[in-house]
């Protein structure tokens, strides 16, 4: 049964405003409402979809979320979902970017600008707590993630996470046969071949060129879009994994502070919705033109676009690939690396440039009780993480 591209906009956009908790959450709202409110398709076809888009790099909540757009409406459909599911928090992100710039440096300063760092301590351990009970089950994948983490935080590059990855891949490849996946369950997303070519196609040219053009052209907004295009092309594990290649990409070169970076981070944690909209923040508080909200919108396009080709290219082609247990055990392996990665990066730079004092260690773990134990809504962390920084600052 088809819907109308307005139609899914509208059941996105809900979507968009209320959920919350990051992409694991995500998938269980998305679960409730086409599985069993709306049943689109059934608990075998969603489980094949989000393993497709966990498979392959960028936002898995989104990717799925613009698989089921075009499912229900084809291309439009996709493109509905992905701006009923984005625009909500891309907006909130794009006016605290907004709101940052006027009220001055000084307001980097303040405590509960602080306190907003200390949530994203308390959010990113629990994200690397949950990941490795269900990502790690033995002894073999939990030391892929430890040495994935010893490797990042020993190579300080950006391309270190894809050196973990592609790592993670051949070591589950060729040690971790047999690895379960979900039981196949038919799927039919509309999505004919020559548009899964078309999409990888793109996908690779474009990974290819940018980097090309923007250093042959110079110009400012292409060196921008090439580096969110190639963040939102080579991250495995969601929006918190995303975090370290996005320092790497605007911070070195200038175009944002880490006060300002992690200070954005802080706020994404309070917004429903995907993390990668946090691009949309960057991009409005960045020097150099664009700036603002046109800057904003660019880096959220794309952040973005490697979503739209990865989450339509291997539709026409998942079932026969993941027949293969070569495929589930390399899929393993990325995922055991992806909890390496996101440890890494609890430590540097979330914990190292977030908690200064006792106070700020016993604010993050006070935090991190709340959303783990007593399942607080991280709006609710967020409010609380930064009542309590600007407490410490007054005392302090």
């Amino acid at each position: 049964m088809l819907t109308s591209p307005f139609a899914v906009f509208w059941i996105f956009l809900r979507l968009g405003c209320t959920s919350f908790g990051g992409p694991i959450a995500h998938i269980g709202y998305f679960r409730t409402e086409f599985v069993e409110r709306r049943k689109w398709l059934d608990d075998q076809a969603f489980g094949d979809l989000v393993s497709i888009c966990q498979f392959t790099p960028g936002p898995a909540s989104s990717k799925v979320g613009i698989a089921l757009g075009a499912s229900r409406a084809g291309i439009a459909g996709a493109i509905a979902a992905w701006l009923g599911f984005t625009l909500p928090s891309a907006l909130v992100l794009i006016a605290f970017g907004y709101g940052l710039d006027l009220m001055g440096p000084e307001t980097l300063r303040a405590g509960w600008l602080h306190g907003l760092k200390i949530a994203a301590v308390a959010v990113v351990t629990q994200a690397v707590w949950s990941m490795g009970r269900q990502l790690c089950p033995d002894r073999a994948r939990a030391s892929f993630a430890i040495l994935a983490a010893l490797l990042v935080l020993s190579w300080h590059s950006a391309l270190s996470q894809i050196a973990v990855i592609a790592a993670g891949a051949i070591a589950g490849w060729r040690l971790l046969h047999g690895a379960a996946l979900p039981a196949s369950g038919h799927l039919d997303f509309r999505v004919h071949r020559r548009l899964g070519w078309t999409a990888w196609v793109a996908f690779f040219a474009l990974l290819a060129l940018l980097p090309v053009l923007a250093r042959l052209t110079g110009n400012h907004a292409l060196a921008l879009f090439d580096s969110f295009y190639r963040a939102g092309s080579l991250v495995f594990g969601g929006g918190h994994v995303v975090l370290p290649l996005l320092r790497a990409e605007v911070v070195p070169t200038g175009w944002v502070g880490d006060d300002q970076f992690l200070a954005g981070y802080g706020i994404a944690q309070a917004v429903p919705g995907p993390l990668f909209t946090f691009a949309a923040y960057l991009g409005t508080v960045a020097k150099g033109t664009p700036s603002g909200w046109p800057g904003g919108a660019l880096t959220l396009v794309a952040i973005f676009l490697p979503a739209f080709f990865l989450a339509l290219g291997p539709l026409p082609f998942w079932t026969t690939w993941r027949r293969h247990p070569a495929i589930r055990a390399s899929l393993s392996g990325v995922n055991a690396a992806v909890v390496g990665i996101l440890l890494a990066a609890l430590y540097d730079p979330i914990f190292t440039t977030s908690v200064r004092s006792p106070l700020d260690f016993a604010l993050a773990l006070a935090a991190f009780g709340l959303l783990f134990f007593w399942r607080v809504s991280p709006l609710w962390v967020v409010a609380f993480a930064a009542l309590g920084g600007e407490a410490i600052a007054r005392i302090a």
